[in-house]
């Protein structure tokens, strides 16, 4: 009887272990497959974005310095132009005659110094043999030394014609894109008494952007760059709308003074513009670098979580076991990474794709994600 109670016992703890077994193994094969990724430790660079504006590298005023009608127009508008290229004519007419009336003047005061020249070495030798007076030799001497006032009058007078009919082309004064004119062809320019702007002209194969930071955080940076070599000569800057290509900047300028009103310094960033996007004016985010991190641990910023408690992630053991972890989080770098500050180690395995479909404590079969 007892040995039949005990086969009894034997045989239903076999079945129940059966059971059990086959319960874990149909478990192991219903759970789903899930994305994970590794939380990877690497080096990084921490950047802080600043807003700030480009500006061309050199901006000028054309202007009109002569009166006179516009005569013509040389360029399209928002064209590239070469430096020396003529974008304006002001009609010249009045400035042509000045100058040959200048250069007749010229021509006769050198002939009256060519005269009174001669007139006063005849005077001195006249002198010698007491034929002339002493005053008639002074007289004779004024008259060349006025004719000479007479020639430096003249030259004077044909430089400043010259200068203004000079006046009456407008060139560009290096390569650049130049703006609509303000003023239509046929359009007076009343330009002698005050420059009247006819264009704008922008040098900006070029440009800079101009932003400020405060005095404490800059201190902080360049001790960074010496110390952990921060790269300020490839600084990334993002735009408001979708550019082609992506650019970057070299720190060229640091304000000598701090502005007592907001406790800020003024920096400029020097970008490259060949392929003609950037234009002065523009509104641009400068990612500037602040510090480096040798030991950073990084996941995937789109794996990352939000509860009342704060960010998340749900990591997957060794035992294929999902686990809800909370974390603590820095910058994102590398656009889609971010920095784990802590909860998570690194080479340690968390979900990256259908968040909603894990739970804590449910196992799946982890698929690592290349």
């Amino acid at each position: 009887m007892k040995a039949a109670i005990l086969i009894g016992v034997l045989s239903g703890a076999m079945a129940l272990a059966s059971c059990s077994g086959k319960e874990k193994q149909s478990d192991a094969e219903s759970a789903p497959a899930i994305s994970v990724a590794k939380a990877v430790e690497d080096s990084v660079v921490i950047y802080h974005t600043y807003p700030g504006t480009l500006m061309a590298n050199n901006t000028v005023a054309l202007v009109g310095r002569v009166d006179g009608y516009l005569r013509e127009k040389y360029y399209t508008d928002g064209q590239l132009v070469e430096k020396g290229a003529v974008l304006f004519a002001i009609e010249d007419t009045q400035y042509r005659d000045q100058v040959q009336q200048a250069q007749a003047a010229l021509a006769t005061a050198r002939s009256d110094r060519e005269y009174a020249s001669a007139q006063y070495s005849a005077m001195q030798k006249a002198l010698q043999s007491d034929a002339v007076s002493v005053m008639e030799v002074n007289k004779a001497k004024s008259a060349l030394e006025q004719a000479e006032a007479s020639i430096k009058n003249a030259e004077a007078q044909l430089q400043t014609a010259q200068t203004n009919l000079g006046y009456c082309t407008i060139r560009a004064p290096y390569r650049g894109h130049v703006s609509a004119p303000t003023m239509s062809v046929g359009a007076y320019v009343s330009g002698a008494g005050a420059p009247v702007t006819l264009a704008t002209l922008y040098e900006d194969a070029t440009l800079l952007a101009e932003f400020n930071i405060a005095d404490k955080t800059m201190q902080e940076i360049l001790l960074g760059d010496v110390r952990n070599k921060i790269d300020l000569d490839s600084i990334p800057l993002h735009f408001q709308h979708d550019i082609p290509q992506r650019y970057y900047a070299r720190l060229k300028y640091i304000s000598p003074e701090v502005d007592p009103a907001t406790g800020t310094l003024q920096l400029r960033a020097e970008v490259g513009n060949p392929a003609g996007d950037l234009h002065d004016g523009m509104y641009v985010d400068i990612a500037l670098p602040s510090r480096s991190d040798p030991h950073a641990v990084l996941v995937k910023d789109a794996a990352i979580s939000t509860d009342q408690l704060g960010k998340y992630l749900y990591t997957v053991s060794s035992a294929d076991k999902v686990t809800y972890t909370p974390i603590k989080v820095g910058d994102i770098v590398r656009d889609s990474m971010r920095i784990v500050v802590s909860g998570v180690r690194p080479g340690e395995m968390y979900v990256t794709k259908a968040l909603l479909k894990v739970r804590d404590g449910m196992t799946v079969k982890p698929v690592e994600e290349k």
